[in-house]
């Protein structure tokens, strides 16, 4: 006797293709030398290692000079980064004999996107008719009037975010530009996830898991208990986070 089909399921509705936006770590790598490469990656990954625990990330090779890449070691490359406990999901740039590697591997090699505009046509020239100036662009503020709850992940893309309420602990929420929490920050919070390095994190209560401005982080551990419960900002300040409070 045949099984009974799921109610209110057809062919077209059991999987679907959808278009998305992930934002993903990516490891660009300047030189060859395995030991040099595993010292800096534990030093990037040693203030948040749970957070990078199974991370995704896209290996990017293509700002290393030629000459390097013949010389990198690629299958070492990926042991150190599985000892790491990364998972690389794409490889951008790279070698032919390290992009086969990499598929090996079952990692995909991405093709290097590069964007070149046509020749603009030149506009025939209009008599006596002003052209008005261009219009400034304006950054997209994203407003959360709402708790952001464990689990849940918001992201600001092109601009500032705005939480009025709590971040709770396992939360995380992500910036382009600035973040502002107008209530206790316990979860994760990135700023500038573009490479923004001029964005800033502003909070009543910093209580954060881990924060971050253009990829450089900072963990709980880090922080002082005479903060909590006070208005601070974190900014960047010689490639590393500072925090301040906002009044006494």
């Amino acid at each position: 006797m045949p099984a009974n089909p799921t109610p209110n399921a057809s062919p077209s509705t059991i999987v679907e293709l959808k278009s998305g936006s992930i934002t993903l770590p990516i490891l660009k790598v300047y030189s060859e030398d395995l030991t040099e490469i595993e010292t800096k990656l534990q030093q990037k990954l040693g203030s948040a290692p749970e957070f990078f625990r199974h991370a995704p990330i896209i290996i990017d090779l293509g700002d290393m000079p030629d000459g390097m890449k013949s010389h990198l070691d690629f299958s070492g490359f990926l042991k150190i980064l599985q000892i790491h406990m990364l998972a690389p999901v794409g490889l951008r740039g790279g070698n032919a004999a390290q992009q086969k590697a990499a598929r090996a591997e079952n990692i995909p090699v991405l093709a290097e996107v590069r964007t070149e505009s046509p020749p603009a046509a030149q506009p025939k020239p209009v008599p006596n008719r002003s052209v008005p100036p261009p219009r400034p662009v304006m950054a997209t503020t994203r407003i959360i009037d709402h708790p952001v709850r464990s689990g849940q992940r918001i992201y600001a893309v092109g601009g500032d975010l705005i939480v009025m309420a709590q971040v709770s602990p396992g939360a995380e929420i992500m910036a382009d530009g600035n973040i502002h929490v107008y209530g206790a920050l316990k979860g994760r919070a990135l700023a500038g996830v573009q490479g923004n390095l001029e964005a800033r994190i502003f909070c009543s209560d910093l209580q954060a898991q881990l924060i971050a401005i253009g990829g450089h982080y900072r963990t709980s551990e880090s922080e002082d208990d005479h903060l909590k419960g006070k208005l601070v900002q974190v900014f960047l300040r010689d490639e590393s986070l500072v925090v301040e409070p906002l009044r006494p």
